[in-house]
């Protein structure tokens, strides 16, 4: 399905990047989510003990050193490394050789709602226990929400223009958006963009339990995240990085790539009263995703499949519902990723932009894990227990953030 004539040129997605909970690699991670429902990335966390929610999900085997050299690796935090490890996969996937581009054309749109949060919990606890001359000087290397940006320009020598995105969970479909904007401004050919985090920190694990936000299944981690089930009480945290090489339609041609699908509208709304909770209608979250079908020149009822924010949240999962058939009707396939990721929470979009990517390009929605008594106020078809084959030509990524950060990205087949 193509956009209707005048709307904006689309941006061809080339190559993705993942580093999940569900596997390092795009490949790992898709056949991970989409043959098994059972998470095999989540457990208790000692950095999280004595916590009402001690248990995260997290990327096992993951390797900086190895991954990236000792030298580099000590420069960058944990969601930085992930980060290129993410656009590295994701340039090669493109055909893309760094010596030999024009790396003033290429530009690097990363989001993330806390950077190396932990590192502040480590550095804190060092100030107070040992005094300020024994603060390391990375401090302000290593934990600017920038840093996954700074990294990724660096280690793939792109000089376009570069930017850090910080929109709470909605942060790295921002990102993706903000740089099909750049592609359509022409103020590059290529973009790598998406999202990273790893966030697991006391203090922003203490705080999401006052708000009652996390889930506290203790005695069944596997089984806690829980997105559109009846039984659902909350999120579960993860880390990662998901990153997409987006290109000009006509350089991605002129290089004869591959193109495996095309981002075609992106919509951004905030509903300002919505701090910690959605709006209860979903206003917000309505106006970006009705924007971005505007943007893309197309209908709700052209939409197929949703990869939903899908946080396993209360309220959450009931506003998104709703919004989603109001605008797209009963018609598209839903799915959260979630229970499989983790909530990565500024990476999550970027994850699940790729994860959206993969299931075009398949014809194939992933499950929903975990999910075995669909919630009676959910009036959309939740895709569970297995991947469902179908006929795909256009599909949404929806995201929502605490401050009421909303965003919406609509994909279409290549």
């Amino acid at each position: 399905m193509k956009a209707a004539h005048g709307a904006p040129f689309a941006a061809a997605v080339t190559g993705i990047g993942l580093v999940t909970a569900a596997g390092i690699g795009a490949d790992r991670t898709w056949d991970e989510i989409t043959r098994s429902t059972t998470p095999s990335g989540v457990g208790p966390l000692p950095a999280l003990a004595g916590m009402p929610c001690d248990f995260a999900y997290t990327v096992g085997g993951f390797d900086s050193d190895a991954l990236l050299g000792v030298a580099s690796s000590r420069l960058m935090d944990r969601f930085s490394q992930m980060a290129v490890v993410a656009a590295r996969e994701a340039v090669a996937a493109a055909g893309l050789d760094q010596n030999v581009w024009d790396g003033d054309r290429v530009a690097v749109v990363i989001g993330s709602g806390h950077g190396g949060l932990p590192f502040y919990d480590e550095q804190s606890a060092v100030l107070g226990e040992r005094g300020p001359r024994r603060i390391s000087p990375k401090v302000g290397l290593l934990t600017p929400v920038s840093g996954a940006a700074d990294s990724v320009c660096r280690d793939l020598g792109a000089g376009g223009p570069s930017f850090a995105v910080s929109t709470a969970c909605a942060s790295g479909t921002h990102a993706i958006g903000t740089a099909l904007q750049l592609l359509r401004a022409g103020a590059c050919d290529i973009a790598v963009a998406g999202g990273a985090e790893s966030a697991a920190s006391r203090l922003l694990v203490a705080g999401a339990n006052q708000l009652k936000a996390l889930s506290t299944r203790r005695d069944d981690p596997a089984a806690a995240c829980r997105p559109f089930d009846a039984d659902r009480d909350g999120f579960v945290l993860g880390e990662g990085a998901g990153l997409l090489v987006l290109e000009r339609l006509e350089h991605a041609r002129a290089r004869d790539a591959t193109v495996l699908a095309e981002v075609a509208g992106y919509g951004a709304a905030t509903d300002p009263d919505a701090t910690v909770a959605p709006d209860p209608d979903g206003a917000g979250l309505e106006r970006a995703l009705r924007a971005a079908l505007a943007d893309a020149g197309l209908q709700g009822t052209d939409v197929d499949h949703v990869n939903a924010h899908g946080t396993a949240t209360i309220l959450n999962d009931l506003v998104e519902s709703a919004v989603i058939a109001r605008v797209c009707g009963q018609h598209p396939l839903v799915t959260s990723t979630k229970a499989m990721t983790g909530h990565t929470l500024g990476a999550s979009g970027g994850i699940e932009t790729a994860l959206t990517v993969l299931a075009l390009h398949h014809q194939l929605v992933p499950p929903t894990a975990n999910l075995t008594c669909l919630d009676p106020g959910v009036l959309v078809e939740v895709v569970a227990k297995e991947a469902r084959p179908a006929p795909l030509e256009c599909a949404v990524k929806t995201s929502m953030g605490f401050g009421g950060f909303a965003a919406a990205l609509v994909l279409t087949r290549a």
